[in-house]
């Protein structure tokens, strides 16, 4: 049997501001829900393997497996629906739904033409190997993917050509994405989301100073916190032990920080965080005068997903008995390999926006704090859609 291979790559890099649009059809809100509840499922995964930081784009890979839902069949798309909490979309009279539904999100999310929010998709192919005709389509009719040919055969030639493919897709953010290629790699598909953001209440750099994070109960490190007083929309779950901020980006995107309660250990929440849950924080979130004190930091992460999934249920998929049939006709194909990268950084740039309303604003002589001085969760997520674009878990902000 002639074997092949497809190696996916999906990652992003850091964070912008989206826009207030117009909800074409409330099935776009159901397809976020959705992911969410995948995000949640694949955070739980992840954390369970460690204590570390951890930051992922659940978007990009749920995006990725869109695509290699219309290039499956059998066991190995019913996997797919499963593991990505898809099945209640799934229409037999509509096939294209569910891309369909990926397609008008991305373009909802999108469509400010200010907005630094970059999502791409491309499919490189080894050289005489032969795209079914209705897939290629359909991939760059609702992902808009470039479909490229490569001699894979020429490993370093071709790791420098997928490189420089993503470093100007993310704008230099992720230099190096892959390193080794298997000179058998049939496929490659790689999809890049790229988000840059400015607040819309700035911190200013002059009040940054050192101060202690505490990453457990006998590390302490001195990091570079920014300082800010104003309005925030803010809340308290005191059934998790947790206090919740909302830290909003121009255009409609927001970043949601998530902090235990002093005493409250991390792994504790880790359980309690759903889409369910995340939903109820936003809509209890009020309007706060706040002294906000929050670290500086950068992320780079990275994932081997054929490592992970396959215990969320993404099985059939990454072994022999694969069937990605709707993707080409050829022999033995399969996904050898899934690599996630995902990188931020967090600072004190922005430009001011528009006031905000005062109204609900409780008075305080002397205003309260949210000092984020111990581990914290966030979330940055589109407002309109509550599409949640990236999450992460931070321990220690000084590991890059």
């Amino acid at each position: 049997m002639k074997m092949g291979f497809i190696f996916i790559v999906t990652f992003m890099c850091f964070l912008a501001p989206v826009h207030q649009a117009h909800l074409p059809s409330a099935t776009i809100s159901d397809l976020s829900l959705k992911n969410m509840d995948f995000a949640m499922n694949l955070y739980r995964k992840i954390s369970s393997y460690h204590d570390k930081n951890i930051f992922f784009s659940p978007l990009s890979i749920s995006t990725s497996f869109a695509a290699l839902l219309m290039a499956s069949d059998g066991v190995t798309r019913e996997e797919i629906l499963r593991g990505l909490n898809l099945e209640q979309l799934e229409r037999a009279d509509q096939p294209q739904l569910i891309p369909t539904l990926f397609k008008l999100l991305h373009e909802n999310i999108a469509q400010n033409g200010s907005l630094i929010l970059d999502q791409g998709m491309a499919l490189f192919t080894r050289r005489q190997f032969v795209v079914e005709k209705t897939f290629e389509d359909q991939i760059k009719k609702f992902f808009d993917a470039d479909i490229k040919s490569v001699d894979f055969a020429d490993t370093k030639g071709s790791i420098r050509f997928i490189n420089e493919y993503i470093r100007q897709k993310t704008q230099y953010r992720v230099m190096e994405m892959i390193s080794t290629l298997d000179a058998l790699t049939q496929v490659m598909l790689i999809n890049t989301i790229f988000f840059q953001g400015a607040w819309q209440m700035p911190f200013n750099p002059n009040f940054t100073a050192n101060a202690p994070f505490y990453i457990d109960n006998y590390n302490i490190v001195q990091l570079p916190t920014m300082f800010l007083v104003d309005k925030f929309y803010t809340m308290e779950d005191t059934a998790l032990g947790a206090r919740v901020l909302n830290l909003p980006y121009q255009e409609g995107v927001s970043m949601l920080i998530l902090l235990p309660n002093k005493g409250v250990d991390y792994t504790v929440i880790d359980d309690g965080i759903t889409a369910e849950k995340f939903h109820s924080w936003i809509k209890k979130l009020q309007i706060v005068k706040l002294e906000v004190n929050m670290p500086k930091f950068k992320m780079e992460e990275s994932y081997s997903l054929h490592d992970i999934l396959p215990d969320m249920g993404f099985a059939s998929i990454f072994s022999n008995s694969a069937n990605l049939t709707k993707l080409s006709k050829e022999d033995g194909l399969k996904v050898s390999e899934m690599l996630h990268k995902a990188v931020i950084e967090v600072d004190e740039v922005g430009t001011t926006a528009a006031a905000v309303t005062t109204t609900g604003i409780i008075p305080y002589s002397l205003p309260k704090t949210f000092t984020i001085n111990r581990p914290f969760f966030f979330f940055i997520y589109h407002e309109e859609t509550n599409c949640l674009l990236f999450m992460g878990r931070v321990i220690d902000p000084t590991k890059h």
